[in-house]
């Protein structure tokens, strides 16, 4: 019976690391409500301009407000770019309005209540919340960085270095 439940644990693990989101694949479709009272769709973007996914754990808690708040003080870092860029978590959306207030957050919070948008970018953590991972997508809906080593203090910093890295066009 050991021998049997370590084999299925060994080829779930498996199947989870083959179907992880990688640099060079196509983004998974989305449909996610957002603190700005819109909803925003993958069909927004596709070849039209990059995107980027902060996803985040969890809104009041220490570290999704510094990296929110770091965001919020430095956009226009990023605003330098021809990007849209979002901060996501699997949050009701009512938290994530309270929270983009209560952080002056001038761009889109996106929840996923559900967690399939998630699971689908590969951010689902085994409790049920986000893992802190920035997605980066390009015009043609290509999954161009994953950034898994987010620093919460120096996000939006880190995010504009990304996009200048990635060669995402100046505004």
């Amino acid at each position: 019976m050991f021998i049997r439940s370590s084999l299925l644990m060994l080829l779930t693990s498996l199947a989870l690391a083959v179907s992880a989101l990688e640099v060079g694949d196509a983004a998974p479709d989305f449909e996610l409500a957002a603190s700005d009272g819109k909803t925003y769709q993958l069909a927004d973007f596709k070849g039209k301009q990059a995107f980027v996914i902060a996803w985040f754990p969890k809104a009041y808690t220490s570290g999704c407000t510094i990296e929110c708040k770091s965001l919020a003080e430095n956009g226009e870092l990023i605003r330098a770019f021809d990007v849209s860029y979002f901060m996501a978590s699997v949050d009701p959306l009512a938290d994530n309005i309270g929270f983009a207030k209560q952080q002056n957050a001038d761009f889109p919070l996106l929840s996923d209540p559900d967690k399939q948008v998630a699971e689908a970018y590969g951010v689902l953590a085994a409790g049920g919340y986000a893992k802190r991972h920035t997605i980066y997508v390009n015009k043609q809906g290509i999954v161009a960085k994953i950034d898994r080593a987010v620093k919460p203090a120096s996000s939006a910093q880190d995010m504009a270095a990304n996009l200048a890295a990635l060669g995402v066009a100046a505004r």
